[in-house]
């Protein structure tokens, strides 16, 4: 046998060769393609955000997984991946309207994401009477509805961690949950559930403030365990957002789960799903 392949086996290898690159150099088209196309509906379109907090509860709890669209309000540099100072403003788009649900970066440190719901517009006279929201001399209206229910805690504990009373309670089938007092208000068209859990707590009544140009006064809908624009960023608060760190408005929830899925016991992952809360709006 010859030490060396032969001519016609050299180029049937390199033949191989060839044709495993080309199906390599396609394969690596589609997968960077892929990538551009999901950065630019990222940045341009939507974007996914996790909740970790609990400071839109009844509306938001934590495991909620939802869609922020990025169009209505335009682009900003805090609509893009990373925020580079590419450009000051925002570009197209139009302005949030009162009742929003709008994640923005908090003028804290302009990183990290939070999200309000957007209570007060440029020019609005804010602010809080015995726990009712006062905009432009008027009360918005807020009605005591049914309680909130949801299960407790891992440690069993419903105040919160904040000082809150602690709202847990027996049901009559044994089970113990979080029972928190649920309020319907209504801003312009638009309805939405509160909680208010303690009594005279200090952004129950605050001073009036007017919203500068280009910012916004947002709450959130757990209102004493959140910090927004009732108080300032001294006062551990965010004060007034600027038009240029919001990043999108939230619209749809499309996965929610307890967090009480392990890896090793697969029934518990769906027994984790909060399904009837995939596809709600906000």
């Amino acid at each position: 046998m010859d030490e060396y392949p032969s001519i016609p086996s050299r180029a049937l290898h390199v033949a191989q060769a060839e044709r495993q690159y080309r199906t390599l150099a396609s394969a690596a088209r589609i997968v960077v393609g892929a990538v551009a196309v999901a950065l630019c509906l990222r940045t341009l379109v939507a974007e996914p955000f996790n909740i970790p907090s609990e400071s839109m509860l009844p509306t938001l709890l934590g495991g909620d997984y939802l869609f922020v669209s990025k169009w209505p309000y335009g682009l900003s540099r805090y609509s893009l991946p990373f925020a580079p100072p590419l450009f000051d403003g925002r570009v197209g788009g139009g302005r949030p309207q009162r009742g929003d649900v709008v994640v923005f970066k908090t003028p804290r440190d302009n990183r990290t994401d939070f999200i309000k719901r957007v209570i007060g517009l440029p020019g609005d006279r804010v602010r809080m009477v015995g726990g009712q929201i006062e905009l432009n001399g008027r009360l918005v209206p807020k009605v005591q509805t049914s309680d909130f229910i949801v299960p407790t805690p891992r440690g069993g504990d419903c105040s919160g961690g904040s000082g809150h009373p602690d709202y847990r309670r027996t049901l009559a089938d044994g089970s113990v949950v979080c029972r928190y007092p649920r309020y319907l208000e209504r801003l312009g068209k638009r309805d939405y559930a509160v909680l208010d859990l303690i009594a005279n707590d200090v952004r129950d009544n605050t001073p009036l403030v007017i919203v500068p140009a280009d910012h916004y006064f947002v709450e959130g809908d757990n209102r004493d365990d959140s910090a927004d624009s009732r108080l300032s960023i001294a006062e551990g608060g965010v004060g007034m957002v600027p038009q240029e760190n919001l990043v999108g408005r939230a619209e749809r929830i499309f996965y929610s789960t307890t967090g009480t899925a392990r890896l090793t016991d697969p029934p518990s992952w769906l027994r984790s799903l909060r399904l009837s809360r995939i596809g709600d709006p906000l």
